[in-house]
């Protein structure tokens, strides 16, 4: 199969993201394909001759993938980004909107209004395919994406499966669960036990450092980063990169109104987060409110 990977205004992250890739790794990812192009991965072909082909139609385009947001700027001859892209997008059988940028038109769509990504500006649909694009648009956010979520698409495409899509666009398989899911702090959530700054290992991330786990879509407390971690894991909060609304104001701070956190995760009420979290905190476990490590007491193993 062709396969196509086109950037926009990016950061290159997606791509970097994706050369880090361990499992599988970005040469078993990529063996079933033709890579006609990519900006960092080929080197025999430049884009325009590339291009060239594909729309006169002397190749066919299997998958497109784009990576970064798109505007109006000149891309290639006397075309602009915005129209080469539909081009292509008309003519490739699958279409991957690769991380917020490509998806939502992201950071750089907050600066210029011809910015925007493939069917999305922000939460409004239409995008750079318009409103009337004939066929689905397999949407990827992440910033970056983690790189198991486009092998997990690539083999699924591969090999004739189904790719089942939210309302978004996203595959279910990956975003039908929320950051949350998964988390180690989930017992410190339950009972409001809060951490009160970054980079430890103890207590929930959501009432004062602005964590939007319980929000927010995406696997990354399932399919762990590097096989081993997460922003959670870290001491840091998930700030909800994979949702339109991303960038926010402040990530890492929680708002408040009258002691309540201006959003509350998604199903719950008011009136049962005050009701519950008054019950958690009365009667959370003492273990919750110490050190999981005792800095103090670590023994130092004798050198050889």
């Amino acid at each position: 199969m062709n396969l196509l990977w086109l950037q926009g205004l990016t950061c290159n992250g997606n791509t970097q993201s994706f050369l880090c890739s361990e499992d599988p790794p970005v040469h078993k990812v990529l063996e079933g394909f033709n890579l006609l192009f990519h900006p960092a991965l080929t080197y025999n072909r430049d884009v325009e001759e590339v291009l060239d082909s594909l729309l006169s139609d002397r190749e066919k385009l299997d998958v497109f993938i784009f990576e970064g947001a798109v505007s109006d700027d000149v891309l290639y001859k006397e075309m602009t980004l915005k129209e080469t892209v539909r081009e292509l997008a008309q003519r490739a059988e699958f279409v991957i909107a690769l991380g917020s940028c490509a998806v939502y038109g992201n950071i750089p769509a907050l600066f210029r209004e011809d910015i925007s990504g493939l069917l999305y500006r922000f939460k409004v649909k239409g995008g750079a395919l318009g409103e009337d694009f004939g066929k689905p648009v397999i949407n990827l956010s992440g910033c970056p994406v983690h790189p198991s979520w486009l092998a997990y698409v690539l083999d699924t495409i591969l090999r004739g499966g189904e790719i089942p899509l939210d309302e978004w666009g996203r595959p279910k398989e990956l975003y039908a669960y929320l950051t949350h899911h998964g988390c180690i702090r989930n017992e410190y959530f339950e009972w409001k036990v809060e951490a009160k700054e970054f980079g430890t290992k103890e207590g929930c991330l959501f009432y004062y450092l602005g964590c939007r786990g319980p929000m927010t879509h995406s696997s990354c407390n399932r399919i762990l980063w590097n096989g081993v971690s997460s922003k959670t894991r870290a001491g840091l909060p998930c700030f909800g990169c994979t949702e339109y609304d991303f960038p926010r104001v402040n990530l890492f701070k929680t708002f408040h109104v009258m002691g309540l956190p201006e959003e509350l995760p998604l199903g719950v009420s008011k009136r049962g987060y005050i009701l519950l979290s008054g019950i958690a905190k009365t009667f959370a476990p003492q273990r919750l409110k110490e050190k999981l490590i005792d800095e103090g007491n670590r023994k130092t193993p004798h050198k050889a």
